[in-house]
């Protein structure tokens, strides 16, 4: 179905039609480059442009948008400050590595997710602490005061390249081994099932989002001023008792949160 391209006050738009063309115009203050540069995002996550193929060049992304190349030129600047494209000296511009989609479900495993998608996972034991509950944890997990709880403070990759940190906290007098079976296999699920839980299931997550941490940003190899995507969790077991609450920091530009419903 033909679509109207992009309208742009400095210039007479290419009369273009057709699924490359995109139906978008200047309205409710939202820049054309930033426009275009999200449309960029969304064809590169969803497969259009797949890792180190290149992009079209400014010429025919003016086409497509029917915008001018210093238009195109901020839009790809965005990406390439995202670090999803790389520009290369006289051969073009070239997409580095397409955010991981991760759905956020009942069901919610890091490696399976990241397996289907033909990437490898891994996992890391950072640190862990056993340590009295404070209150909010206690009330999270259901414990009596005083209950005490492992905290591990671990990191995950795909393919070798950090996606996340987390902080999670397990009843210790329900799971004596668990940090030793995690630092065994890098699964949060296979230290879990060492212990008689082999299936567990999200019964809450908040989604909030913030500047990375000093220490976020060295660990996950992003800019200090990069932004992090929270995640907040509570997992129960079968019959519904809390086994694990998790506060898990994303790195932005290489993860996209899916809400599934």
């Amino acid at each position: 179905m033909p679509t109207r391209p992009l309208q742009e006050t400095n210039g007479t738009p290419a009369d273009q039609s057709g699924p490359t063309s995109l139906s978008m115009e200047r309205s409710k203050g939202v820049a054309l480059w930033r426009q275009i540069a999200e449309q960029l995002k969304r064809d590169i996550r969803s497969g259009v442009w797949g890792q180190g193929s290149k992009l079209p060049t400014e010429s025919e992304l003016s086409q497509r948008f029917g915008v001018n190349r210093h238009t195109i030129r901020r839009a790809v600047g965005e990406l390439a400050n995202e670090g999803l494209v790389s520009s290369r000296q006289g051969r073009g511009t070239f997409v580095e590595s397409a955010p991981i989609s991760y759905p956020i479900g009942a069901r919610t495993r890091f490696s399976e997710i990241i397996s289907r998608q033909a990437r490898e996972p891994g996992g890391r034991l950072i640190a862990s602490y056993r340590e009295t509950a404070a209150p909010w944890l206690t009330e999270k997990l259901k414990l009596p005061a005083g209950a005490t709880v492992h905290r591990l403070e671990t990191l995950h990759v795909a393919d070798g390249l950090p996606v996340s940190v987390s902080t999670a906290w397990f009843p210790a007098a329900r799971f004596p081994d668990l940090v030793m079976h995690y630092a065994e296999t890098g699964s949060v699920t296979k230290a879990l099932a060492a212990h008689g839980v082999t299936d567990y299931s999200r019964a809450r997550t908040d989604i909030s989002a913030r500047i990375a941490e000093p220490d976020e940003a060295r660990l996950l190899q992003i800019q200090p001023t990069a932004p992090v995507l929270v995640t907040a969790v509570v997992n129960t077991d079968r019959d519904g008792q809390p086994i694990q609450v998790a506060r898990t920091r994303f790195a932005a530009e290489r993860i996209q949160l899916t809400v599934e419903s």
